[in-house]
């Protein structure tokens, strides 16, 4: 009888284990401009784990046809800085899930980086080396990461109970709106670091209107002595424009979400395997005059939401720290509805799972599936 239970809970370790997997791919490092290893293959319910290293990387999705461009309502994880002397970490990490066996192309759109080949592939087949020789012979740059510099963020560990790491999770639904309005599509010229670009993206009704303008930084400032805010809490901006989030005390993050679930990652609700924008946790001291900064580029007109996911010792987020750029104020997803969705949640940010916990959630779900059958063994006897 023991040794058929020993057996038991073996063969259900083992099953979890072929049927999922996690496939580490470190990204940059000193000096290098690679992902490690540059491509994998995955079966459905498996993880990709990506760890930011040196410098400032992405890990965005493109297609096999323009390697270094960014495919439309495919995932981005946003810039991640790391600073040189941050060699023993922790160091911020995006997990993607696998849904199918279909090549993912993926790449870092800083600078340059893509023409050199940082690129990436998820069941590339025999196709990698062609994806790669593209990328290298490919002149048309993505130009999102031509103004999109960040400061190098303090690189003090983040509370103990806190994570600046959002999993995905293919089980975690986002709700949407019935009433989302629909985009059109839209050409518009403008001036992006001194240089005039034609650029095609989704523009929603009563958005930041399509006129051709240089293109400008909007600084907001999160935190700060006794505030729980980003100030200001809204923004417009125009495609090109930049948004640099500059950190006051004490131990904020901005971290992008979606209007249904306002206190959780994007990352984490995702249903497509969407990567949002994190900055991590920036620790500010009192009386501090050296403010760490974390920038994002606006690439077109859709909403952009975000949140604090500080929760010690309770939840900024649902202390109504919030953000919208491009809100739509004359529909019902407007910033208001937001926070109020965001002071309503009752666990806020809290619900999310740190991907270093992962294993630990994986290994919970394993011991209630061995107790299951056992349980249903015994019925049976």
């Amino acid at each position: 009888m023991h040794k058929l239970f020993a057996t038991l809970l073996l063969t259900v370790g083992t099953l979890n284990q072929v049927l999922c997997a996690d496939h580490p791919v470190v990204i940059g490092g000193p000096g290098v401009l690679k992902f490690t290893p540059p491509f994998v293959n995955a079966a459905v319910g498996d993880t990709i784990t990506f760890s930011f290293k040196q410098k400032n990387h992405t890990v965005t999705q493109s297609t096999f046809e323009n390697p270094c461009l960014p495919m439309q309502a495919g995932f981005d994880s946003g810039f991640v800085p790391v600073a040189d002397d941050n060699v023993d970490g922790p160091f911020q990490q995006a997990q993607f899930a696998v849904t199918d066996t279909n090549p993912v192309w993926a790449y870092c759109r800083q600078a340059d980086h893509c023409q050199q080949g940082m690129v990436f592939a998820i069941n590339p087949g025999d196709k990698f080396d062609a994806f790669q020789a593209a990328a290298m012979g490919n002149t048309a740059a993505s130009t999102s990461s031509s103004s999109s510099s960040t400061a190098t963020p303090t690189s003090s560990p983040p509370p103990p109970t806190s994570s600046s790491t959002p999993p995905a999770s293919s089980s975690t639904q986002a709700s949407s709106s019935s009433s989302s309005p629909i985009a059109s599509t839209v050409t518009a010229t403008v001036t992006a670091s001194g240089t005039q670009q034609v650029t095609t993206y989704a523009s929603f009704p009563g958005s930041a209107a399509p006129t051709a303008l240089a293109s400008n930084d909007h600084k907001v400032m999160v935190g700060g002595p006794n505030r729980l805010i980003f100030d200001p809490a809204t923004v417009t901006a125009q495609v090109g424009d930049t948004i640099t989030f500059v950190f006051q005390q004490k131990n904020h993050t901005v971290t992008q979400s979606s209007f249904a679930n306002p206190c959780q990652s994007l990352t984490e609700t995702s249903t497509n395997g969407q990567i949002g924008f994190d900055s991590g946790f920036m620790p500010v001291a009192n009386g501090s005059t050296s403010f760490p900064t974390f920038t994002i580029k606006i690439n077109d007109t859709t909403p952009i939401w975000a949140f604090c996911k500080q929760t010690l010792p309770f939840s900024h987020c649902a202390q109504g720290m919030v953000f919208a750029a491009n809100s739509i104020e004359s529909g019902p997803n407007n910033f208001n509805a937001f926070k109020t969705k965001a002071t309503d949640s009752a666990s806020g940010a809290s619900n999310m799972i740190p991907a270093n916990d992962a294993a630990k959630a994986q290994l919970h779900r394993n011991a209630g599936i061995a107790i299951a059958l056992v349980a249903l063994f015994m019925g049976l006897l």
